[in-house]
């Protein structure tokens, strides 16, 4: 398995210094969308999809007023997983699954760029979508989901709900799930539930070692450190955004056992903090 990764959407909020925690007050921040693009016996798997063609074509339709304002993303279509599959010197028909971490915005945009492949997603979260309160009304973009895309729908394995693919599994004392048969030993959903209600880590296998994509589960690298430091700025983001107060902390907290415990074993990293994504890019 090839593994790249990219960033498909970059965001300038107000104050570096409250958002990354370094430089200054008047600076704009910098925020990405950390993605995966898996080259697998498979075909071509995307974990997680951040700004999508069309985001830029309709960003007032498909983002909303509110989040271009606060967010403020460059919205730079060489960034988007379309365009940077075929830089890559790939097809984009054949990428084949997509894996979104959740279906937030800045996670879900690029879905409707790849309208045949199989979008796998916990049960939770997707009847947010099609089932939704008037909490979930306000949070996603539904006009992100108006292609259609190719639901596979698997079950948070503490239900007792079975995965469609394949069964039950732990990893690393978590529970997780087997989406796709063919990977059943390389690639897992790890339910991280709390930010938003069927939010999932996707754990890889690299050689010997396990990276994990933990999506919006934390969002700053020290916070799956021994001292956490989260920006003040950051920090009020993250709790405003919470689905669910306990289960994110709880998962927050076995996150950060995880990468303390087992560093030598696991690589983890959120969506949106540049520091991670420049621990595999720069070189």
């Amino acid at each position: 398995m090839r593994i790249h990764h990219l960033n498909c959407g970059t965001m300038c909020p107000a104050c570096q210094k409250l958002i990354n925690g370094y430089g200054s007050w008047k600076k704009p921040a910098k925020l990405v969308c950390h993605c995966l693009l898996l080259d697998t016996s498979v075909g071509l798997i995307l974990v997680d999809c951040g700004f999508g063609s069309r985001d830029l074509q309709n960003p007032q339709g498909r983002l909303g007023s509110t989040f271009l304002k606060l967010a403020r993303p460059t919205l730079d279509k060489t960034e988007t997983a379309l365009y940077q599959i075929q830089a890559l010197g790939y097809d984009p028909q054949d990428v084949k699954h997509l894996i979104p971490t959740h279906l937030d915005l800045d996670h879900a945009g690029g879905l409707s760029d790849f309208p045949a492949a199989s979008v796998h997603v916990l049960e939770a979260e997707l009847l947010q979508i099609v089932q939704p309160d008037m909490r979930d009304l306000l949070r996603f973009r539904t006009v992100q989901f108006e292609h259609q895309p190719q639901w596979i729908v698997h079950g948070q394995t503490q239900t007792g709900t079975q995965s469609q693919s394949q069964s039950a599994k732990r990893w690393f004392g978590f529970d997780a799930i087997a989406p796709i048969a063919e990977l059943a030993n390389d690639l897992l959903l790890i339910p991280l539930i709390g930010h938003t209600k069927g939010h999932v880590g996707v754990a890889v296998r690299q050689d010997k070692k396990w990276l994990l994509h933990c999506g919006d589960a934390y969002f700053h690298h020290s916070q799956v450190t021994a001292q956490p430091r989260m920006p003040a700025g950051l920090r009020f983001f993250e709790n405003l955004v919470k689905t669910y107060r306990k289960p994110r902390l709880q998962s927050l907290a076995r996150l950060q056992q995880l990468a303390v415990q087992h560093a030598d074993e696991v690589s983890l990293f959120c969506a949106h903090d540049p520091h991670e994504l420049m621990r595999y890019t720069s070189h």
